[in-house]
């Protein structure tokens, strides 16, 4: 009779995060952990004037833009005020979010 040994399972804790950065009638799927108020403003303010090659600051190399994520790995949502509404799909995701329990800051009345 042959005996069969197993070897120990190793288990990967995932530590990255994904949201999204509404602002305005734009939005962002952004990797990285929940920014603070005043780096979500200034994560927007970069990010919504086009610089091809340009990389973020030092203080800011936490975030990046991501071009796609499943909706069930979103962990946080920020809503910063800009031009125009937020459009239809940007709202119904955001109440998907609120629905999991995912609180949405809005920079125009709460510093987190």
């Amino acid at each position: 009779m042959s005996q069969r040994t197993t070897e120990p399972r190793t288990f990967t804790i995932m530590t990255e995060m994904a949201g999204l950065l509404v602002h305005g009638d734009n939005h962002f799927i952004v990797d990285g952990p929940l920014p603070d108020r005043s780096s979500a403003l200034e994560l927007v303010r970069r990010w919504s004037v086009i610089q091809i090659g340009a990389e973020n600051p030092p203080h800011l190399a936490s975030w990046r833009i991501k071009t796609k994520e499943f909706r069930e790995n979103l962990a946080w949502g920020v809503m910063v005020p800009g031009n125009g509404g937020i459009s239809k799909a940007v709202t119904e995701l955001l109440g998907e979010l609120a629905a999991r329990g995912i609180r949405i800051h809005d920079s125009r009345t709460e510093d987190w």
